[in-house]
C-alpha cells in the first residue's frame, strides 16, 4: 500500500464509524489488550461495531480480543473501546496496526489509554499488579512511522520524550492507590512476539532499565505522539517474565489472569475517563 491509499484507508474507516454513531466524536480512545472483555467502561448509548465490517481494518485473530469497536459517551464526552487489538506478530504491517488511532484521530481524539498484559521483569512487581508505563523500548525491530508520511499526520521526526503524558500518569497512579490497586511507573520493553522471551533476553532487556515487556502499546504510542494526542499506557501484570519463576508461560494462563483483574481496571478506567 502507498501512502495516499493509506490515507484514503484512513479516511474511509473515519467516515464508516461515524456513520455508525452520529454525532459521538471520540476525543477519548481506550485499547484494551488481552483478556479484558469485562474492563469495558460502562457508556451511554453505546454503538458496537465488530473490526470485520470496519473498511480498512486487519482481521483481529488472538484469543481473547473480541475484535470490536464501541462508540458511546461517559460524563458527557465522546469515547471509543476497542475490545482487542491487532499485533505485528499476527502478520500486520505497522501501518495496519497503527490505522485505528490514525481513523479516530481524524475523528478528533485527543487522549489515547492503551492497556496489555505483559510480563514483569522486576521482582516487587507481581502478577495482578498495574505498571503506569513512564517510557520504553522499542525491541520490535520496526517503527510504525517508516514510509508513511504524511504532513497531516504531524513531524516525520517526532519528538519521543514524554510519550507518556507525565500529569496523566501521575493521575492514574493516583486513581489506581484510591482504588487500591497496586501501581507502580515502569518502561516498557516492547518485542515482536510470538514467542515469549527466552531468560537470557528477560536478564538482557532488564539490565537496559526495562521493567515489563510485552508484544503492544509502542506501536499505537508511537503513532499518537506523531499527530499530538496525549498517551496513557496501563501495563497489567499477567505472570512473571520467563526464568523469574518455575512456571511455564502460557496463553490461556494469561487471559485467566485478564478476567480476574477486568473488574478492578474498570474502575480505574471510569475514574480516568470522568478526569480528563
Amino acid at each position: 500500500m502507498n501512502v495516499r491509499a493509506y490515507v484514503n484507508a484512513i479516511r474511509a474507516s473515519a467516515k464508516y464509524l461515524k456513520s455508525k454513531a452520529p454525532g459521538v466524536n471520540p476525543k477519548v480512545a481506550i485499547i484494551l489488550g488481552s483478556g479484558l472483555s469485562g474492563a469495558v467502561p460502562r457508556l451511554r448509548d453505546p454503538k458496537i461495531i465488530p473490526y470485520a465490517s470496519v473498511p480498512g481494518f486487519p482481521r483481529a485473530t488472538v484469543s481473547g480480543h473480541a475484535g470490536k469497536m464501541i462508540l458511546g459517551r461517559l460524563g458527557g464526552v465522546g469515547v471509543a473501546v476497542m475490545q482487542g487489538r491487532f499485533h505485528y506478530y499476527e502478520g500486520h504491517a505497522m501501518e495496519a496496526i497503527t490505522l485505528p488511532v490514525r481513523a479516530l484521530e481524524h475523528l478528533g481524539l485527543k487522549t489515547l489509554v492503551a492497556t496489555a498484559a505483559v510480563g514483569s521483569m522486576r521482582s516487587r512487581i507481581k502478577p495482578g499488579d498495574i505498571v503506569v508505563v513512564k517510557d520504553h523500548i522499542n525491541m520490535m525491530g520496526a517503527n510504525p512511522l517508516r514510509a508513511f508520511h504524511e504532513q497531516e499526520f504531524g513531524d516525520m521526526f517526532p519528538d519521543m520524550v514524554d510519550t507518556y503524558d507525565p500529569a496523566l500518569r501521575r493521575l492514574a497512579l493516583s486513581i489506581c492507590r484510591s482504588h487500591k490497586v497496586p501501581a507502580h511507573e515502569g518502561v516498557y520493553t516492547a518485542v515482536c512476539g510470538p514467542s515469549y522471551e527466552t531468560p537470557a533476553e528477560i536478564r538482557a532487556f532488564r539490565t537496559l532499565g526495562g521493567d515489563v515487556t510485552g508484544m503492544s502499546v509502542v506501536p499505537e504510542a508511537t503513532v499518537a505522539r506523531q499527530m499530538g494526542v496525549r498517551v496513557c499506557a496501563l501495563a497489567w501484570i499477567s505472570n512473571m517474565a520467563a526464568g523469574m519463576s518455575k512456571e511455564a508461560l502460557s496463553h490461556p494462563d494469561v487471559l485467566a489472569m485478564g478476567e480476574k483483574v477486568a473488574a478492578r481496571l474498570r474502575l480505574v478506567l471510569e475514574s480516568l475517563l470522568r478526569k480528563i
